[in-house]
């Protein structure tokens, strides 16, 4: 992972800097819940992946921050309204923006950094990029959208679990790649395969984020421990829990979930039977084959550091630990 971690340190202070210059000249209603979001500590997955799909492809210049700091200012913008709409009391550790600054501005915050990533990626004369934007913030608000449907009537569904972590995870991971490939000039051919990649690579980060939710506590992943079943959502680690679980307990678990009556004394047992049964180590398993496929689809771009990294990206996601 050597290669990994010098190319992040190489490139992630140019990154920060440049979030924070944009920031910084907002207005003042917002600028501070705008800097408090981007810099509680995300790990800059979309901007370094856009950056290193474009070099990987090909792409000599260095103009290269305004496109892949607009993913991130994107997925900040939907943390903020995610937190608001979820009651979160945190957001990596710390008081989420909010409680912090209030529901107004937060809101407003999260409007401006969307308008502010759209206006960043029109600096390029490249219409392709704009477009791959709009497509991937309509993705994602589909994907937050079918979540709040599914958390109001939770069922044990695979099928849509997997639709809401694709659309509110994973495409903007993948979007992220394919505006790094449009950058490059890539042929279809190349854009897609660098989705592909995106798109694997993003379902296999939410499973294990799913996973971490379970297993890891808050002093690592800076999120209330059991967070997804105390807020009511239906992740697969508890879908396989109640897949080997009796048919009526399973039903009585989703009614509570739905009507929010799930007690701290269920919610404790609950938590305890996904630790002791190894649900999360089994979506962990589960991850590993979307960490495969991300790494099968880069099987046509040219050998690099790059290339190197990109591979070691997606090994690390499995890996992680926060």
């Amino acid at each position: 992972m050597k290669e990994l971690f010098g190319y992040f340190d190489k490139e992630l202070p140019g990154v920060n800097a440049f979030l924070d210059e944009e920031g910084r000249k907002l207005n003042g209603l917002v600028r501070d819940v705008c800097l408090h979001i981007m810099g509680s500590g995300g790990k800059r997955i979309r901007p370094m992946l856009t950056i290193l799909t474009a070099r990987a492809l090909g792409y000599g210049k260095d103009d290269f921050l305004p496109m892949a700091c607009a993913l991130e200012l994107l997925h900040s913008a939907t943390l903020l309204h995610d937190d608001y709409l979820d009651d979160a009391d945190t957001r990596r550790g710390t008081e989420a923006s909010h409680l912090r600054f209030g529901t107004t501005e937060t809101v407003l915050a999260g409007d401006a950094l969307l308008a502010l990533a759209n206006e960043m990626a029109s600096r390029y004369d490249n219409a392709r990029l704009s477009r791959l934007l709009a497509i991937g913030i309509m993705q994602t608000a589909e994907g937050e959208i079918r979540e709040i449907e599914f958390s109001r009537d939770p069922a044990l569904d695979r099928d849509t679990y997997m639709d809401i972590i694709i659309g509110k995870t994973a495409r903007l991971i993948e979007t992220a790649c394919r505006c790094g490939a449009a950058m490059a000039g890539a042929t279809i051919e190349q854009e897609d395969a660098a989705g592909a990649y995106g798109l694997n690579l993003g379902i296999a980060f939410q499973l294990v984020d799913d996973a971490l939710d379970y297993v890891s506590p808050t002093s690592e992943t800076g999120k209330p421990e059991g967070g997804d079943l105390r807020e009511g959502k239906v992740t697969l680690p508890l879908i396989l829990l109640m897949e080997e679980s009796d048919e009526a307990a399973g039903e009585d678990l989703l009614d509570r979930l739905k009507e929010k009556s799930l007690s701290p004394e269920m919610t404790d047992t609950v938590l305890s039977r996904i630790r002791s049964g190894g649900y999360a180590e089994k979506t962990r398993q589960e991850a590993a084959a979307f960490v495969e496929k991300a790494k099968d689809s880069l099987a046509g771009f040219p050998e690099g550091v790059e290339l190197t990294v990109l591979r070691q990206v997606a090994d690390y996601v499995l890996t992680r630990t926060k």
